[in-house]
């Protein structure tokens, strides 16, 4: 994820904000019907990483079946592809069929409709998405709607038309790129629209966008892309205090999670995707499965 990258990390405050008083509504005032264990998924934005093989996939893994052995290392998957082409009902049905039962996709939504038609004029690709995410049956975890960086608050009103337009039961987070979104009033603004429509936000922790790590949830659920460095010490302390924060959020009646861990080329994702689990169980109580990373045997290093 080249958003916000920087190469020099050296003048970044990586630090969590407070706890904004939205986010301390929400989680107050959310009264669970009835007394159930939150929902933890930790996963990656890709599954066909051919570095991953003999590491966390079979050393005799075919490219056909990474999904497969994915899914047997990590229970959800920021799904990027959807946001390039909606899928063929027979690629859904294939894509559900290599999961497991608590496996959940997190499908992005298409950019035909979130940059190239900001939202307007877009209900038959609006119609075809939902119609093949729901395909996905219960393997569907959260969509979340990028929003391109020139859609900014001067479009409210088309942000609500086209969210009003989607089925409250349809799982969906928005991603707010363009910093005027984040200004008051029109910020407290937006959560109430979304908080209203039973629609979330989409948190981004990344080095050179602190601004897109607002901690504004509008409803129980955490949906964060955490975009790590290439194991640099920060990414490590980062997902410490993640952890403690969540520690409180999960206390404090959070329903569910989903974190996505970008790692520069993603070569050491599932390294740094291990830290969080390991550390979401220690830390949380957790029993969450951590991938199994083998390590890479070197050509002569083998006596």
């Amino acid at each position: 994820m080249d958003f916000g990258k920087l190469t020099d990390l050296s003048g970044v405050d990586f630090g969590l904000p407070l706890d904004p008083v939205f986010t301390q509504n929400i989680l107050q005032n959310y009264k669970p019907a009835q007394t159930s264990q939150p929902r933890i998924y930790v996963g990656l934005p890709i599954w066909a990483n051919k570095e991953w093989i003999g590491k966390i996939y079979p050393h005799s893994a075919k490219e056909k079946d990474f999904l497969n052995h994915y899914a047997r290392q990590f229970n959800t998957i920021e799904l990027n592809v959807t946001h390039y082409q909606t899928p063929t009902p027979a690629t859904v049905q294939r894509w559900r069929e290599a999961v497991t039962s608590d496996f959940r996709f997190c499908p992005k939504w298409p950019q035909e409709i979130s940059h190239e038609r900001q939202l307007a004029d877009s209900a038959p690709q609006t119609e075809a998405f939902l119609n093949a995410m729901l395909g996905l049956e219960h393997n569907l975890g959260t969509t979340f709607l990028q929003l391109a960086p020139y859609f900014g608050p001067w479009k409210f009103d088309v942000l609500e038309k086209f969210l009003r337009q989607i089925p409250r039961d349809f799982p969906l987070a928005v991603e707010f790129r363009n910093p005027k979104w984040f200004e008051e009033p029109i910020w407290t603004q937006t959560l109430e629209m979304l908080s209203s429509l039973g629609v979330g936000t989409v948190l981004s922790d990344v080095a050179g966008r602190r601004d897109v790590l607002h901690l504004a949830l509008s409803k129980p659920t955490l949906t964060l892309r955490f975009v790590g460095n290439e194991l640099h010490p920060t990414d490590f302390s980062r997902v410490d205090e993640w952890v403690e924060r969540l520690k409180i959020w999960l206390a404090a009646d959070l329903q569910e999670v989903f974190v996505f861990v970008h790692c520069g080329e993603n070569l050491f994702a599932p390294e740094l995707s291990k830290y969080w689990i390991d550390q979401l169980n220690q830390q949380c109580g957790l029993s969450l499965e951590a991938p199994v990373i083998q390590p890479k045997v070197v050509q002569g290093n083998l006596f």
